[in-house]
């Protein structure tokens, strides 16, 4: 079924109409040719980081689309993948007007954001077995509705969500599904990148924060249309991913074995603490995961919370979130890390 989807119809009319600032570094882009660089106010003496960086990121982007078997064009990177989310609300969604649709429990900043941008989140429960409620969410599309998020991977659950719902989505909804694959590198599940060209409506979301290991330095990365890129671009801060955070990336990014090796053995690690936790008087449920995370039901969370974090020990307590009573989430660690946890899991028993 062909989606009626129209991109011009769902952009803000203030950014249809936006003029983006201009940086020194937009106007002029070097081809290698040394230059004497006197455009930009800059202070002349090398140090590493006294020039702008690259504000396209045009480097990183080439090995990253050829990574990812995308297109340059299609790509945007952001500081971390919720100021990527937060673009996206920018561009699309009209204040006090619009709304977007989630479906909890999932990750907690597209309700954040969507407060802060003053736009309605319209929430629809996952099934008892964290799966997508596709009829229940089509009820809740009105005119007024721009984003659909999905978070898989799901955070907290830790489950891939079924690639049919997703599909039925894609082809009913005629404006942004956004499918958030933070944990995708460690999922059996194909990256929905491999389908970008057969959904002008689709984003998706990615991070070099958890397979990559560098939450540290804040890199998130959008893919979508060129259409959908260049009004994200046009809203963009004109500087937002910095000089280290771009040379630290494309270290870690060129270094295809190590991202390989760490992914490995924290599958490796995430299948012996599944042996264990299934062992555990308090652990009454275990549930599947697709990413470097365990969710389990206990007995009493908030209990077991506070004896993990007397032994040194913080895991994340989602008690408070939909469908999620009593649950811990178990982020997998090191070995050594691991052997704690559940050392310390057997001793509260």
């Amino acid at each position: 079924m062909k989606n009626k989807f129209n991109l011009e119809s769902l952009v803000r009319e203030n950014v249809k109409g936006l003029r983006p600032y201009s940086s020194a570094r937009d106007e002029y882009v070097s081809d290698g040719t040394q230059m004497i660089f006197l455009d930009a106010n800059e202070n002349p003496f090398n140090n590493g980081v006294n020039r702008y960086p690259d504000p396209q990121q045009r480097s990183l982007k080439m090995v990253l689309a050829e990574q990812k078997g995308v297109d340059v064009s299609n790509i945007l990177l952001g500081n971390g993948s919720d100021e990527v989310l937060d673009l996206i609300f920018r561009g699309f969604c009209e204040p006090k007007k619009d709304n977007i649709i989630t479906m909890p429990p999932t990750y907690g900043m597209y309700k954040v954001l969507a407060d802060i941008n003053d736009i309605e989140n319209r929430e629809v429960l996952l099934t008892n077995d964290f799966q997508l409620d596709v009829e229940r969410i089509l009820t809740q599309v009105d005119d007024y509705c721009k984003i659909i998020f999905i978070c898989s991977p799901n955070n907290p659950t830790g489950n891939s969500f079924d690639e049919g719902a997703i599909l039925e989505l894609l082809n009913e909804f005629t404006g942004l599904v956004v499918i958030d694959e933070a944990y995708i590198d460690f999922s059996s599940k194909v990256t929905w990148l491999k389908r970008l060209d057969e959904f002008p409506n689709l984003v998706i979301t990615q991070t070099l924060s958890k397979a990559y290991g560098l939450a540290g330095i804040r890199l998130g990365l959008c893919f979508a249309s060129r259409g959908i890129i260049a009004i994200l671009n046009k809203i963009k801060p004109p500087y937002n991913v910095n000089e280290l955070t771009q040379q630290r990336a494309m270290q870690q990014v060129l270094n295809t074995e190590v991202l390989n090796s760490e992914v490995t053995e924290i599958l490796k690690q995430k299948r012996e603490v599944l042996k264990i936790l299934d062992e555990i008087a308090f652990i009454k449920k275990v549930y599947p995961s697709e990413a470097n995370f365990v969710l389990v039901k206990v007995d009493n969370a908030n209990k077991r919370y506070d004896q993990l974090v007397e032994k040194g020990i913080v895991v994340r307590n989602r008690t408070t979130q939909p469908l999620c009573q009593n649950t811990l989430r178990f982020t997998i660690g090191t070995k050594e890390e691991n052997d704690k946890l559940i050392n310390a899991l057997k001793e509260i028993a």
